[in-house]
């Protein structure tokens, strides 16, 4: 007896597999290749460790030039040692021993028509200990009395995080007033940047499901603390740890969706009992991260980036290719949403899934797909954001997550472009309030500025104004 095979009529019609989304991973292997090998791959002149510890400076014409030839004399517990600036005007020496170094600097070394902003300075003295890095900075340029080149810098554990710039870079003497305003609206680009990637996978979320996720800063977390363990434990290059952390971020996704949101939402439970999962979900998490991984600070490469002059901003070429990797990843969501099937079923389902559902469109398969681009986006996310403050803690993604649902309400809730645009606000906003306020409080700035424009556009920037009656 032969079972006659279903009419089309009758076979359930499913939106395309998410070819783009898959192309748009391919590429972002392809770049990070091609990007980071140089920087990643390197073997490091020295590499803190639990019996090594790293002197490093940095050495930088009035014009920003490498001061090449330099030579510095560090004294320690184990007698004095002689070191020389390289041509980009770097110095580093290993030490083995814990205890307090001097170093020296040979002012009759320093290239011609130079001298020290601060000439009464010629020595820094630093308290090392091992598994370590420390910089000694020496500012180049017109003798001034202000101070700023007195100032002593703290020595800096490998785990340390900062969003400060490169402890080992120094920038060239010019206008500190406009440099300064500059140098922070790029870095509050390139916030904004990195902030995106996590916050257009929340929101994509929230539109499909009309879940506000707490635990989607955990991603975040995971994924650089994926990359840390790729690069600093496994011993993997770091794009091959990006993309190990990238699928791992998306597997997650689509285990979540299938263990704890579809049953959910087959059983019919309410939006908020589910909110209260992802919150009891979130809290189980940063806990697993503490036990495994400890309450420090975790540093994802602990070779530091050379850095670039752009006008008057500089920045590393860590970071440059961070953002340009941002630009990319987001430009081809934006493309994923706009041009293929998959993605504009997943603009139906965030708008109206009833009558997506009616037209055919298989929600349950985009709510997945979008769970899984979401979580891997964080991931992504969370290895770039890693990077830029230069290490990682066990609760990163918490202390980012109300930036997070800040953007994307600024946005627009559930719109994706509304994201962008909240994310790059809220960056902007919040590396911009450092000028005028203490740099620990530069994120209630941000916040004031959510509240602001919710007053007048409750909306969101990009968002719809819902009719209610």
């Amino acid at each position: 007896m032969h079972l006659a095979a279903p009419q089309p009529s009758q076979r359930r019609r499913r939106p395309a597999p998410s070819r783009a989304l898959w192309l748009l991973i391919t590429a972002f292997a392809a770049l990070l290749v091609t990007a980071l090998p140089a920087s990643a791959a390197a073997e490091p002149a020295c590499s803190p460790d639990p019996e090594t510890a790293c002197l490093i400076g940095t050495m930088r014409t009035a014009a920003g030039d490498p001061a090449v030839g330099v030579q510095l004399e560090v004294v320690g517990p184990d007698g004095s040692e002689t070191v020389t600036t390289g041509d980009d005007g770097r110095w580093v020496l290993a030490v083995h021993t814990a205890g307090e170094y001097t170093v020296n600097l040979d002012v009759e070394t320093l290239p011609a028509g130079e001298t020290l902003r601060d000439p009464t300075v010629t020595s820094r003295t630093l308290t090392i200990e091992l598994n370590s890095q420390a910089g000694a900075l020496f500012a180049l340029g017109e003798p001034t009395s202000s101070g700023d080149a007195t100032a002593e810098p703290s020595s800096a554990s490998p785990s340390d995080t900062s969003t400060d710039s490169d402890p080992t870079t120094e920038t060239p003497s010019t206008s500190p007033g406009t440099n300064r305003v500059a140098q922070q609206f790029a870095n509050g680009l390139v916030f904004g940047l990195l902030l995106a990637l996590a916050s257009v996978g929340l929101s994509l979320v929230y539109g499909t499901t009309g879940l506000s996720s707490f635990s989607h800063g955990e991603q975040v977390t995971l994924g650089a603390i994926l990359a840390y363990v790729g690069v600093q434990l496994v011993g993997l290059p770091l794009w091959a740890a990006a993309l190990a952390a990238i699928a791992i971020g998306g597997a997650t996704g689509w285990l979540q969706n299938l263990g704890i949101w579809a049953p959910l939402r087959r059983r019919r439970v309410g939006l908020t009992q589910q909110m209260i999962v992802t919150i009891g979900l979130s809290m189980a998490l940063q806990y697993l991260f503490q036990f495994f991984f400890g309450g420090g600070r975790l540093r994802i490469v602990t070779t530091s980036s050379s850095p670039v002059r752009i006008g008057p901003v500089v920045m590393s070429v860590q970071t440059l290719i961070s953002a340009g990797i941002a630009i990319v990843v987001l430009a081809g969501v934006a493309m994923f949403l706009m041009y293929t099937r998959t993605g504009r079923a997943t603009r139906a389902v965030s708008d109206n899934p009833a009558l997506a559902a009616a037209s055919g469109i298989g929600v349950e398969s985009v709510i997945r797909t979008v769970w899984v681009g979401a979580t891997a986006l964080a991931a992504l996310g969370g290895v770039l954001t890693g990077l830029y403050f230069q290490a990682t803690t066990w609760n990163m993604g918490g202390t980012i997550l109300l930036l997070m649902f800040a953007a994307v309400t600024l946005g627009g809730l559930g719109t994706a472009f509304g994201a962008l645009a909240g994310s790059m606000v809220i960056g902007i906003v919040s590396e911009m309030a450092s000028l005028v306020m203490p740099s620990d409080m530069r994120f209630a700035g941000a916040l004031l500025i959510l509240i602001l424009v919710l007053l007048i556009r409750p909306q969101g920037i990009l968002g719809r104004r819902d009719r209610i009656g």
